[in-house]
């Protein structure tokens, strides 16, 4: 899977990163405060909320979320996650469009995911570390879920599926949702 593809989502964005090694290891960048997909966030007044680490197993998912005000940065540091990517926003130019790629270590990228892109992913090694912002520190009111089996996503995780309960159910967002403009 690459990240270049032909169907592309409104707002999502991909920084491919670089690596400067040596005999010690590597540094990496990950996120300017001067990055366009981190910027043109910040300039549309979504302020800096939260970071975040969440480590899974193998064959973990975590599927399917979204949020009504929210916006994502995602790194995968150690391990790799296939990350499907779907636009749920009705007014959007690229609704109901699909992004599935590899992140982490075999592709080492950064994503932005806005508002009302579900998002979703599945650990394809041993074990896998994602960092990530989120532009508002954590609000049940903005959280979003539909089940990582839903029949309103097309797509099929593989299995084994490692599945927590949370992802099994659906709830909506209470806040307003932020509709593009």
């Amino acid at each position: 899977m690459s990240v270049y593809t032909e169907q592309k989502i409104l707002g999502v964005e991909f920084k491919i990163l670089k690596s400067h090694p040596d005999d010690r290891g590597f540094f990496r960048e990950i996120i300017r405060s001067t990055d366009d997909f981190f910027t043109s966030a910040t300039r549309e007044g979504i302020p800096f909320g939260q970071w975040s680490h969440s480590k899974m197993a193998k064959d973990v998912v975590k599927a399917w979320h979204f949020h009504h005000v929210q916006s994502d940065w995602w790194y995968v540091p150690i391990g790799n996650l296939k990350v499907v990517l779907v636009d749920h926003r009705e007014e959007s130019e690229t609704y109901k469009n699909k992004l599935e790629f590899i992140m982490g270590e075999e592709n080492p990228i950064c994503i932005s995911i806005p508002p009302g892109v579900l998002h979703g992913a599945q650990v394809v090694s041993e074990e896998a570390h994602l960092f990530y912002i989120t532009s508002e520190t954590y609000n049940p009111d903005d959280e979003g879920r539909l089940p990582y089996n839903s029949e309103l996503v097309d797509h099929t995780w593989d299995e084994p599926a490692v599945v927590a309960e949370n992802d099994k159910r659906t709830f909506m967002p209470t806040a307003e949702r932020k509709l593009l403009v």
